[in-house]
């Protein structure tokens, strides 16, 4: 059975930092693009980064860019994104998932797989 579980959500202050990790299981990361995604309530899902299945660049999305950096350990089937200098409104629920596609994609529709979020608030 598929599935992906996030963690490492929470409540922090702005300027502060949270490390989110995401597990994996019933399938290989290896074999994935993963990525990450985020929803504030009322607003529509956002890219926030994505790992190449086959490694090297990471890419992330504009609001995030330099703050945020994901990475992936294939040998635990375990991925992170690491936020630093998190802004109020870096608040949302926050996903992993994974892509069986050849291209890494910034696009929701694109991901087969998806966690159920972990909460992250950033109080000003």
């Amino acid at each position: 059975q598929v599935q992906l579980v996030e963690s490492g959500g929470g409540l922090v202050q702005a300027g502060g930092s949270l490390r989110l990790s995401c597990v994996a299981t019933g399938f290989t990361i290896s074999r994935y693009s993963m990525g990450w995604f985020r929803q504030a309530p009322g607003k529509e899902r956002e890219f926030v980064a994505a790992l190449q299945w086959s490694g090297g660049k990471n890419y992330y999305g504009d609001a995030v860019k330099g703050r945020v950096s994901a990475s992936r350990d294939n040998a635990n089937n375990v991925v992170y994104l690491q936020m630093n200098n998190l802004k109020p409104e870096d608040t949302g629920t926050y996903y992993c998932a994974a892509d069986g596609g050849i291209v890494v994609s910034s696009r929701p529709d694109d991901y087969d797989y998806w966690g159920q979020g972990t909460q992250v608030t950033v109080s000003s």
